[in-house]
């Protein structure tokens, strides 16, 4: 099983300002998987580091639709097909009565969706990480600044991708995974 996701090259720098530094520098070199770990926040780290595609919005708005337009459907069926009851010369399909549980399951769908949508971005639940292998990266809740450039990276060249972390001056190069 080839996890690319989980190898790479982890850097470590003497303070946030090279670690920031680095983090510009390896952006500009064309690489777009990076990751950084810091014991505090980093001002300009984040807009360094670029934007990250995040599509849990997406599936919020997908699980909402669904449950909303699935309960009105199943209200639809339940009154007008399977099991139709005149009550008071009322319409069969009378959807202002379906709105009050279609709104409910609209916001509980959504909300499952972005929850188990979460964990899976986040890539939970996960009880090793191939960092916690590298001997110094305890160091990362410290005093430690790291930047962790990722085999999945399109421009990445194992020997490459060294050579330019090098460069870089850090304090420590380790490899992470096999």
């Amino acid at each position: 099983m080839n996890r690319l996701h989980e190898q790479g090259w982890l850097a470590r720098f003497e303070d946030a300002g090279a670690l920031l530094m680095a983090v510009r520098e390896l952006r500009g070199r064309g690489y777009t998987q990076l990751e950084a770990y810091t014991p505090y926040p980093v001002e300009g780290l984040a807009q360094a580091l670029g934007p990250m595609r995040n599509r849990i919005p997406l599936l919020v708005l997908l699980g909402g639709l669904a449950g909303g337009f699935g309960t009105l459907l199943l209200e639809w069926y339940a009154s007008v097909i399977d099991y139709p009851i005149n009550v008071g010369g009322r319409p069969n399909a009378s959807w202002p009565a379906f709105i009050p549980a279609a709104l409910e399951m609209t916001i509980l769908f959504a909300a499952v969706f972005g929850i188990v949508g979460m964990f899976f971005a986040n890539g939970l639940p996960r009880l090793h990480h191939p960092l916690f292998d590298v001997p110094c990266f305890e160091a990362a809740s410290r005093d430690g600044f790291f930047v962790w450039l990722r085999a999945d990276d399109p421009c990445f060249d194992p020997a490459l991708a060294h050579d330019d972390l090098a460069r870089l001056a850090p304090l420590a190069i380790d490899r992470v995974g096999p």
